[in-house]
This record gives C-alpha cells, sequence and structure tokens, in this order.
C-alpha cells in the first residue's frame, strides 16, 4: 500500500493583529467526524493527533497536518479530507466549540487522565508561568503593529514609483494564462479555503510550501520589492479563478492577514505565489512544477522616484527588520515560557489511559473508511 502525501498548514498566525484564526477552514461544514481536544497544557494533545495522523498516512490517507505557529515541533490539528475527519486543539487561543454537538463535533476531554492533587499544590505557580505567556504574547503582537506600519510607510515608497497601468497589465496576462481552457462553472458553489503558509514562530519565519505545492505543475511567480502589489497580484488571480467558478485554496500573509501570499487553484493543477519576504524557497526544488513563469513588478518601478526616496527607503527596510527579529525573539520567550508550563503538568498526567483513549478514537476514525459518508 503506497503511503498517503502529507501536507502541512498553518491554520492560525502572529500576526500584526495580534492571534488569528483561520480554525473555521480546517475543514467545511459537511465533515463527518470533528475531533475537538480540550486539556492543559503538557497533556498530550500535539502528541494525540501526530499519532493518529502518522498511522492513516501509513494506511495510504492523505493527511494535513496543522502546525502550530508558536511551537515548530507541535500540531494544533489534523485533518482526513478523504474520510471528511478532522481533530482539532480546541484551547486557547485557538478556542474551538462544538457546533453540531453529538451529530458532527465531539469533545475529547484530556484533562481526565490527570492528577488533580499534584496540579492543585502548583496553582499558584501555573497561575503566573500562564500569565507570563501572555504578556509575553502581547509584547511580540505589539512589535509586528509596529512592522505593520514600517512596512506601510515602505510601500508607500515604492507605489509612489510604480507605473500602475503596467501593473493592471501584469494582472490580466496572468490571470488570461490561469484560467486558459478553465471549465467555466455556475452550477456549483465553489469553495474558497484560507489558511497560512507561512508563519512566525519561535525558529524564525518558517514556510511549508514544499508540501502545498506538491501537485501544482505551473506555478506563477510574482516578485518585486513592492509586496504590497505583489500581494494585490495574486489577490486578484485568486478572485478571477473563483468567479469563473474555481474552487481556490488561498494563503494569507502571517504579518498583514488581509494580504494574500499564495492561491492554489487544484482543478487548473497551477498557483499563484509572490515572492515572500523572510524565508528561503526554491520552487524549482518541487518535483511537480513542470513550469515557472516569472513576473518581476521592479520592471515597473520609476528609478528616478527611487532615488529620491533611497534614504527614507533604506531606513524603513532596516526598521522593518528589527521589529520583525523584536516580534520573534517574543515568541521565542513565550514559548520557553509555555514549555516549562507544561513542565508542571507532565508530571500529573496519565499518559497510558490517554495512550488507550487514542487507540479507541483511531479505532472509531477506521469505522468511517469502511462505512463512507455515515
Amino acid at each position: 500500500m503506497a503511503k498517503g502525501k502529507l501536507t502541512k498548514l498553518f491554520p492560525g498566525g502572529n500576526t500584526s493583529k495580534g492571534f488569528f484564526s483561520f480554525y473555521d477552514q480546517i475543514i467545511d461544514h459537511n465533515a463527518t467526524r470533528i475531533f475537538i481536544l480540550k486539556g492543559g497544557p503538557g497533556v498530550g494533545k500535539s502528541t494525540f493527533m501526530r499519532r493518529i495522523g502518522e498511522m492513516m498516512l501509513e494506511w495510504g490517507y492523505d493527511v494535513e497536518f496543522l502546525c502550530c505557529s508558536s511551537d515548530n515541533n507541535s500540531l494544533d490539528g489534523i485533518c482526513i479530507p478523504s474520510l471528511g475527519v478532522a481533530m482539532i486543539d480546541g484551547t486557547a487561543p485557538h478556542v474551538v466549540d462544538p457546533k453540531i454537538p453529538g451529530a458532527v463535533d465531539e469533545i475529547i476531554n484530556l484533562g481526565e487522565f490527570w492528577n488533580e492533587d499534584k496540579i492543585f499544590t502548583i496553582k499558584q505557580t501555573v497561575l503566573q508561568s500562564k500569565t507570563r505567556v501572555g504578556r509575553l504574547f502581547r509584547i511580540a503582537y505589539h512589535q509586528l503593529a509596529e512592522a505593520r506600519l514600517i512596512k506601510d510607510e515602505l510601500d508607500s515608497y515604492l507605489v509612489e514609483a510604480t507605473n500602475q497601468v503596467r501593473i493592471n497589465e501584469t494582472a490580466r496576462k496572468i490571470i488570461k494564462d490561469v484560467l486558459e481552457n478553465a471549465p467555466v462553472q455556475f452550477e456549483i458553489e465553489p469553495k474558497a479555503r484560507h489558511l497560512f503558509a507561512t508563519a512566525f514562530t519561535p525558529q524564525g519565519q518558517q514556510h511549508h510550501l514544499d508540501t502545498i505545492l506538491q501537485d501544482v505543475k505551473k506555478l506563477y511567480l510574482v516578485t518585486g520589492e513592492a509586496t504590497g502589489l505583489t500581494s494585490r497580484l495574486v489577490g486578484y488571480a485568486a478572485r478571477a479563478a473563483y468567479e469563473c467558478g474555481l474552487d481556490t485554496h488561498i494563503f494569507h500573509c502571517p504579518l498583514e492577514p488581509d494580504n494574500i501570499d499564495l492561491v492554489v487553484i487544484p482543478q487548473q493543477d497551477c498557483a499563484v505565489l509572490k515572492d515572500i519576504p523572510g524565508i528561503k524557497f526554491q520552487p524549482q526544488e518541487v518535483s511537480s512544477i513542470e513550469e515557472i513563469k516569472i513576473f518581476n513588478i521592479n520592471e515597473h518601478l520609476d528609478k528616478k522616484v527611487l532615488i529620491v526616496y533611497d534614504g527614507e527607503i533604506k531606513s524603513a527596510r532596516n526598521r522593518l527588520e528589527d521589529a520583525v527579529k523584536r516580534a520573534i525573539n517574543y515568541i521565542a520567550q513565550a514559548k520557553a515560557e509555555h514549555d516549562l508550563l507544561e513542565s508542571y503538568y507532565i508530571p500529573a498526567m496519565n499518559f497510558e489511559a490517554i495512550s488507550a483513549k487514542r487507540d479507541e478514537i483511531l479505532a472509531r476514525i477506521l469505522k468511517y473508511v469502511r462505512a463512507p459518508g455515515s
């Protein structure tokens, strides 16, 4: 049996707007089953989900690992699309509660497997640590908010230097090529799924583009210094595809979640990606990609205007980089404090009982394999 395909995504992110959640996009409303895990830090939620996901991969099912933006080694959820099954960490900051209790959604409380007496003895220590984690994240979000303001300043210089007519021409070229031979569908409303492909994490800005693009054959890469404009071009392509009746997988900017970094259009086997600052990614290394078309909007910038604002542009770039670095440093400090918080809970957990619960849930998931649509 061939192993299933693994795709890694971020359902939430640390952004200039604070923690930004796309958890309602993990699986659509007609899901077979959604398991919502509850319980404190260190109770084993991530390991619980990861092991079930790994088993399903071994049995040939495609699985999505929904990665945690605040902990590089943790999962916030898994999804098995072909079965309509998802498992989600429903604790803060991404609080998830059942929408259709019993019929679709089900809570699994791993807090049932801890020794309450042991935890009670460390109550004050836990409260202090939890408060510290919250404070560190708030400081990180202040830094990202500052970074957003600096980026707005930087974009203003670059937009002033931009030939907007040429930008619009580039947008039309991309859209025309993307939609070439596309089947126009109006009978069924297309699906637009929103997530993050990159995130600000304790180890810096991370991405999983290699897994997200693993089925893409044609990639349109939009490059250029004016990243606000490159986001706009990707957004134009996403909207045009959707209006043509095509499903779209839309991935947002981790700094400015209203902006779009990437759109994947499965029915066209293609994607439109902007050159994302802060990450290292070589699309040539994705084996499925057969063709890459590059659109460099720097060609449409007036060099005379850039010279006028040369000092301001350099200053804004340096300040932006510093603000992002400070934010990542505070996210890393929050992760270290959260690790300490988890260490208080771990000795109080009955992991054998949790393992037995995991096996029980896995057996139930396998019933959906034998009875699809139930």
